[in-house]
């Protein structure tokens, strides 16, 4: 039976939530004192996220392949269990071992579950009309920092970090599972020896939207880092540049709230050319003003920039080649951009410490770099029809 859009979109960006919220954002409240327990170093907890983050530029296109070929729910099935499992071992690890081992398994469940596979679900369901279902769903799942932080931190004052991480586990299982179960539809793939499964080419556009991703997921992940480090840099208190720096999620989900509502049917290469411009204007307001406003500018053009671009990565695969193939393109087009989040923090955090105002200036730059990229990209279809999806 189908589920109305609404329903689908709700259940997904829901899963959404809790696979970002466990996931990706975990060890930021959980990190200290899961390597004080452990008798490991905060470098060594953070550098087990960074291994999480290798495991799916490694297998992102297999799994975007078997997506294409059968379908995506029974893969976000998979990612519930698997981010389940990879919970459980991380609240029964007793050493560094258990512990990287236990984020190797998170990093296989998000390479099955975080965005490219709900994205990829609602291509197959609803064909060039998703652009409204995937920015519902990158618009709900953008609260992943925002509910998933305090939670985190509050299953933790109540259970200890091992308790939180079993909490989450059992949300992956007695939730986030039966509701895609019952909420997701199944979607046909198409066999391996479809046109749509051709070897993809590495033409103009494809590698102007790689250095596009690559430079916008790189930026993303430095300022999740170090945006408050950061701040303090230009005179911001902790307790200013912490404020300031939660800007950023508000802004990303209310700039992904217009995108949904009045700018949906704007193009989106042109609401890409704008997000690429958002860091850069934040960061000229901070080198020139360096006070609190110049923190918050700075924010609010990280967040703003990066919700529209976290859509873009969605949208802009569809709308330049259609659906067919979506899933697989996707993962090649993004192979890099997971690169690049990876190596983010540690080329960002040399960086500061050499200059504040130069990486400033660096993660603009690269910014002008995506900007230039999203000239000469066109439509795949001279008309091209968004519908509304009620």
């Amino acid at each position: 039976m189908t589920r109305p859009p609404a329903l689908v979109v709700g259940g997904l960006g829901l899963g959404q939530i809790v696979a970002f919220a466990c996931s990706f954002y975990l060890m930021g409240v959980l990190g200290d004192d899961i390597g004080r327990d452990l008798g490991v170093s905060a470098t060594f907890v953070f550098a087990t996220v960074s291994l999480s983050l290798v495991v799916p530029a490694l297998i992102a296109p297999r799994v975007a392949r078997r997506i294409d070929e059968q379908g995506g729910k029974p893969v976000l099935l998979l990612s519930h269990a698997v981010l389940a499992l990879g919970l459980v071992m991380i609240g029964s690890a007793r050493d560094g071992l258990g512990l990287a081992v236990a984020m190797t398994v998170i990093g296989f469940g998000q390479s099955l579950g975080l965005s490219p596979t709900p994205f990829a679900i609602l291509v197959q369901l609803y064909g060039e009309a998703a652009r409204r279902p995937i920015t519902g769903v990158a618009l709900i799942g953008g609260l992943g920092s925002t509910l998933g932080w305090p939670l985190t931190a509050w299953f933790a004052g109540e259970l200890g970090w091992r308790g939180a991480c079993l909490v989450w586990a059992g949300v992956q299982v007695l939730v986030c599972l039966p509701l895609t179960a019952w909420l997701c539809p199944r979607t046909q793939g198409r066999p391996r020896h479809d046109a749509a499964h051709a070897e993809i080419r590495w033409d103009r556009p494809m590698i102007q939207l790689a250095v596009l991703f690559a430079c916008a997921w790189f930026v993303s992940t430095c300022m999740s880092a170090h945006l408050p480090r950061l701040l303090t840099h230009f005179g911001l208190n902790l307790a200013q540049a912490s404020a300031a720096a939660g800007l950023v999620g508000i802004a990303a989900v209310t700039v992904r709230f217009l995108e949904f509502t009045v700018l949906r049917r704007l193009n989106p290469i042109a609401t890409t050319r704008t997000a690429t411009l958002m860091h850069p204007t934040g960061a000229l307001v901070l080198l020139s003003s360096g006070s609190v406003t110049g923190g918050a500018a700075m924010a609010i053009g990280q967040g703003a920039g990066n919700g529209m671009l976290a859509v873009a990565k969605g949208v802009l695969p569809l709308t330049i080649w259609g659906p067919e193939g979506y899933a697989y393109r996707s993962a090649i087009l993004g192979r890099p951009a997971l690169w690049a989040q990876v190596l983010g923090p540690t080329v960002f955090a040399a960086a500061l410490e050499r200059s504040a105002s130069g990486a400033a200036l660096g993660t603009s730059a690269l910014c002008l770099v995506m900007f230039a990229m999203t000239f000469g990209l066109r439509r795949s279809r001279s008309t091209l029809q968004q519908q509304v999806i009620a």
